[in-house]
């Protein structure tokens, strides 16, 4: 079956996604939420799709089914329950945990059951579940932006199902043999290159749409766990189980280094031969070994790069994503999203210049992108830096809203 979503030259993932959240709103295939932008996408016929579930051998067979909690999954989620299995749903954004287990009323109804399957009844009717719960998974269910019929699999960008997976792989809750579904409309089935992924994605084994049920007999090895360098102090904060997998894989003699500041800038695929530390750095002096604090005794020059005329639907997390990919990412983020602009740290005006190359001719949602360098005023000590609104002149406040590049 031939593609419905056409590819042109030179695509990333972030293309494909407003492609394929673009054609499902413009041919009103979308279903509640809406728009269906920026989300796992809802879809006219989710449920039908979702019903194939019961023609797969490992859905009969398991007892046990991991199911994300994105609203098009809904019906394997009632499917699941009503099969009398036990259904895992992912703690929200990981933020307590790993799992939630649904956990029905003695004696639930149909329609109770379908009350569970929803994110409230997700809310109302599951515990979680700990590091040490002996749970084994056969088969994992995720929603997706796009999935190729190779079974390379796009998620909306904040990389939770990769996460998830590499997780289970660390607490032992799935092996090679586990079986990944995904459920989709039919015009989310695009073709496009495995070069776009990168060895954290997770691939898919089944692809169920409303019409098709796709094995996509794919090779590709799925996560092995965690890969701890491409993990950044401000995650483990913001996903504290990731702590307890890193002290267990610690103990177990596993590398766990973690991704360092200038990992960060250096995240792409397109990676330039550029010092990363600026000559206009001033050295530590020994003040600091005194017990000084690095804004006192040093004073860094950073590069900044002015990012303008941002669509109003825009979200940070799509920006992050977008820098990620192009090789842009900065040491600091500062979103002003009702302003539509955004602020890009840098280290040195090299590091500026490579993300202004790596940017160029950028379009958010159809829209073109304003990007140049900021005129930056640095000052010393404990002052503030502010940058110059090009357009009103005004010295805007760097220290309002500052979001790190790593937390999507």
């Amino acid at each position: 079956m031939e593609p419905t979503i056409r590819l042109t030259p030179g695509y990333t993932k972030w293309d494909i996604r407003q492609k394929v959240w673009d054609y499902i709103e413009n041919n009103n295939l979308a279903d509640f939420p809406r728009p269906v932008h920026h989300r796992i996408p809802n879809f006219k016929g989710s449920r039908q799709a979702c019903q194939n579930i019961k023609t797969l051998e490992v859905f009969n067979q398991t007892q046990e089914v991991k199911v994300d909690p994105d609203k098009p999954l809904e019906g394997v989620r009632l499917e699941a329950l009503q099969a009398h299995k036990t259904l895992l749903v992912p703690t929200p954004r990981l933020r307590s945990g790993l799992f939630n287990k649904i956990t029905p009323p003695a004696g639930a109804t149909k329609e109770l059951l379908r009350v569970c399957s929803t994110s409230q009844g997700v809310k109302d009717y599951s515990v979680p579940l700990g590091l040490d719960a002996k749970v084994h998974v056969d088969l994992v269910v995720v929603g997706s932006v796009a999935v190729s019929e190779q079974g390379w699999r796009i998620g909306k960008g904040e990389g939770f199902a990769d996460m998830e997976y590499a997780m289970m792989v660390a607490m032992g809750a799935v092996t090679e043999h586990t079986v990944v579904v995904t459920v989709v409309h039919d015009c989310q089935v695009v073709d496009f290159s495995e070069e776009l992924l990168d060895d954290h994605d997770l691939t898919v084994d089944f692809i169920l749409t409303p019409t098709r049920v796709i094995k996509t007999e794919c090779m590709r090895p799925k996560p092995q766990g965690i890969i701890w360098s491409k993990i950044s102090e401000e995650m483990m904060v913001k996903i504290p189980i990731l702590r307890k997998l890193l002290d267990k894989e610690r103990r177990a003699g596993k590398d766990v280094n973690l991704k360092t500041s200038e990992d960060s800038t250096a995240e792409s695929r397109n990676e330039y031969s550029c010092s990363r530390v600026s000559e206009k750095t001033t050295e530590v002096s020994s003040s600091r070994k005194q017990g000084l604090t690095d804004r006192q005794d040093t004073v860094q020059e950073v590069a900044t790069v002015y990012v303008g005329d941002i669509p109003q639907s825009t979200r940070v997390s799509e920006l992050k994503g977008i820098l990620r990919e192009r090789g842009a990412a900065p040491l600091r983020l500062t979103w002003q999203g009702a302003q539509h602009r955004a602020f890009l740290d840098y280290q040195d005006r090299c590091q500026a210049e490579k993300a202004l190359n790596s940017l160029a001719g950028l379009s958010i949602a159809g829209h073109s992108v304003r990007i140049e360098m900021a005129r930056t005023q640095r000052l010393k000590g404990n002052e503030r830096r502010g940058y110059e609104d090009k357009e009103s002149g005004t010295l805007i406040n760097q220290s309002k809203l500052s979001d790190q590049i790593g937390s999507s």
